[in-house]
């Protein structure tokens, strides 16, 4: 048997199409991506995560010449939160990434599998959906109401 999967999402051609929040998280995953540490790669991410209390944190990706010691900013971010406010739900999670070196043409750059999988666990802990917005430096911005929307035959707790 043959079944179809279908994913909706949301397409801005640039930032002036979000709204204020949004645009806030954009600035604030922008800002992080100019301090991440990519020497190897030149591939900069920044992530920024709005949670339920109002607050935003930011962090970026973090490189190491022993290449699978570094870590994503999607990761970087979600665990520093997760670490120091456990119980507070992710409402919405804002991702910016691309070469160092700005090409108009960079497509809007979605988080690698590792992070879906990581972001999922956290969709699924607080029971509750994360918007996930992903850009590049062209603003050009795709949002998906739901990680699982990404990941749609995820992994979980359930299969333990």
């Amino acid at each position: 048997m043959k079944k179809d999967l279908q994913i909706s999402y949301e397409y801005f051609k640039n930032s002036s199409e979000l709204s204020d929040i949004e645009n806030t998280l954009f600035e604030r995953a922008k800002e992080a991506r100019e301090n991440a540490y990519a020497p190897y790669s030149q591939f900069l991410v920044g992530c920024s995560v709005l949670l339920e209390n109002g607050e935003i944190y930011s962090g970026n990706n973090q490189e190491n010449a022993a290449y699978p010691s570094g870590l994503c900013a999607e990761r970087t971010t979600l665990f520093w939160v997760a670490a120091n406010f456990p119980n507070v739900k992710i409402k919405k999670i804002f991702v910016v990434g691309g070469p160092k070196e700005f090409h108009e043409k960079n497509p809007p750059i979605p988080p690698c599998g590792a992070c879906r999988q990581s972001l999922i666990e956290y969709e699924t802990k607080q029971h509750e959906d994360i918007d996930l917005y992903f850009s590049s430096m062209n603003e050009e911005v795709v949002k998906v109401s739901a990680v699982k929307d990404l990941l749609p035959f995820y992994f979980d707790s359930s299969f333990l």
